[in-house]
């Protein structure tokens, strides 16, 4: 990840990134007893993952290399739309 990092030329923020990611996904885990985090920890990464997608686009990777991205991004989305209740 350190070469992606510099390959983008975001390589100073790359440790802010990946603790963003962490507390994400620990906001997830604590949302299973406290559904405010998990809201939070959703629309959180998602945002993480739509700006790595609008990275990916920029630099003109190609849909593979995005792809992860993409799907994390509305993976997230989902998440966060569950705890509305939107898909009933």
């Amino acid at each position: 990840m350190l070469t992606e990092f510099k390959r983008y030329g975001l390589d100073n923020y790359r440790r802010l990134t990946g603790g963003l990611q962490i507390l994400g996904a620990l906001a997830l885990l604590a949302g299973l007893f406290y559904s405010p985090l998990a809201i939070t920890g959703s629309a959180g990464l998602s945002v993480l993952m739509f700006m790595g997608l609008t990275v990916r686009i920029y630099l003109r990777d190609s849909f593979i290399q995005s792809a992860p991205a993409l799907f994390y991004a509305l993976l997230n989305m989902m998440l966060f739309l569950a705890m509305f209740n939107v898909f009933d």
